[in-house]
């Protein structure tokens, strides 16, 4: 069963929010602010904030020069996984993981369809590891922010949730590299 053992101290870390959409501008993000709001909430720095347009090359380059970043140690994404034309962040994103996160997309679909039902297989959230960083991709609603964060990425990223947590292994993600 998952705890949470005060007894660990809290380890805060950087985490970037990247808002892909053609329309929106950081006044009316509403999305980006969720998420944003929960990560300082939660005690974490907001590294970096962006929004680009629906292009597969704007959202892999931004997001590869946060994985690049030593002060970025998460990406999160929020727009563009859908299945319309400009819905392309999972294809921007997806070949640059060095390792996918299949459960994170089984869990966010769980706690979704407890929410709006069938509708969560119109999103294509996903998650994986590339550089070193952790990088998780939401639809771009709200709702699908607040589900992804209060339901799994607030307790992934605490050090102090039990039994194991992503920032517990966050020094072993490159450890391949190191191996001659």
């Amino acid at each position: 069963m998952a705890e949470t053992k005060q007894a660990r101290r809290f380890i805060p870390v950087g985490i970037a929010v990247l808002t892909v959409s053609d329309t929106r501008t950081l006044a009316d993000d509403r999305s980006g602010d969720t998420l944003v709001a929960r990560i300082e909430e939660a005690g974490h720095r907001l590294a970096a904030r962006a929004i680009v347009p629906d292009d597969r090359q704007k959202i892999a380059a931004q997001v590869k020069a946060w994985t690049l970043d030593k002060a970025i140690d998460v990406v999160i994404t929020t727009g563009g996984t859908g299945f319309t034309g400009r819905d392309v962040t999972p294809e921007a994103l997806e070949p640059l993981f060095e390792k996918r996160m299949d459960g994170f997309s089984e869990v966010f679909h769980r706690l979704s369809y407890d929410k709006i039902g069938t509708a969560t297989i119109q999103s294509r959230a996903t998650g994986g590891v590339a550089n070193a960083t952790f990088i998780f991709v939401l639809p771009g609603s709200p709702g699908a922010c607040r589900d992804a964060w209060d339901g799994i990425l607030k307790q992934q990223l605490d050090y102090r949730h039990m039994p194991c947590n992503f920032i517990e292994i966050m020094p072993r993600l490159d450890e391949h590299l190191k191996r001659g």
